[in-house]
């Protein structure tokens, strides 16, 4: 397996772009995904019909391809998480953190011990099923692993500096749709509340040397503005979104002809 793209990606200093999943579960995914040029996969159990064996097998098939498979969870999903750990994801996303207590909670179920709580099922397929000692599995798992808290609400980014101290999580994504709308703004990016929110999150990532994110914006001017101000971990666009524009623009080229 090739590891984890994201974290070399990032200990470079650049950009990891991210493509969601929802409505195509398909393994050929992972090598479109990476013809395309992005560096992992956002597998979405979240919002969509995605199972926990279209997880796996998209992880293995994206681990092979040598770009990274993170999946998101429901709120605190624990047990879950750690399936799609055993399945072959290299992260985890969870939405809606909102304190520390809930970002501890959520590290400490996908890292092992001494550092966490996760139970130990054997070799996973991230690590290409070599037969190395179970102490070593545990630390190449520790060491692959990408955790990321999503901020979502006032109160997460009011405990931002708190959720980013946390050990074990490495990243802090804005999920910009959602944080908009529990301001009551829903939708409008440029706010100067949405500025303020990713000014203290990625504050807060400088601080405690964890990875801002940006979630949910695709106007390029707003994303240029997120990215320079720090954003570096990227939701780039999902798999309905990019068909449903690109099918749109070869309709409406065939309408113009007549």
């Amino acid at each position: 397996m090739a590891g984890n793209h994201v974290r070399k990606k990032l200990g470079e200093g650049k950009l990891a772009v991210g493509l969601t999943l929802r409505i195509a579960p398909s393994i050929e995914m992972a090598a479109v995904a990476r013809q395309a040029g992005f560096d992992w996969l956002f597998l979405d159990m979240e919002h969509g019909s995605m199972a926990v064996h279209h997880v796996g097998q998209l992880s293995i098939a994206a681990g092979m391809a040598g770009i990274t498979p993170i999946a998101r969870v429901t709120h605190q999903d624990l047990a879950t998480a750690a399936r799609l750990l055993d399945a072959g994801a290299h992260g985890i996303v969870f939405p809606h953190v909102d304190t520390a207590e809930e970002a501890r909670t959520a590290a400490d179920a996908c890292r092992f011990a001494p550092v966490g709580k996760r139970s130990f099922g054997g070799m996973p397929p991230s690590l290409g099923f070599a037969p190395i000692p179970a102490t070593e599995v545990t630390r190449k798992s520790n060491d692959l692993v990408f955790i990321v808290a999503m901020i979502e609400t006032e109160k997460a980014v009011a405990n931002a500096d708190a959720i980013a101290a946390v050990p074990g999580i490495d990243c802090l994504l804005i999920g910009s749709n959602d944080l908009s709308l529990d301001m009551g703004i829903h939708g409008d990016f440029g706010n100067a509340k949405i500025v303020s929110a990713y000014e203290a999150v990625i504050g807060a990532c400088r601080k405690h040397g964890k990875v801002p994110g940006m979630g949910g914006i695709y106007d390029t001017v707003f994303a240029k503005q997120y990215v320079q101000m720090g954003a570096r971990f990227i939701l780039g666009g999902s798999d309905l979104a990019l068909i449903t524009a690109g099918a749109k623009a070869r309709t409406d080229f065939f309408s113009s002809l007549l």
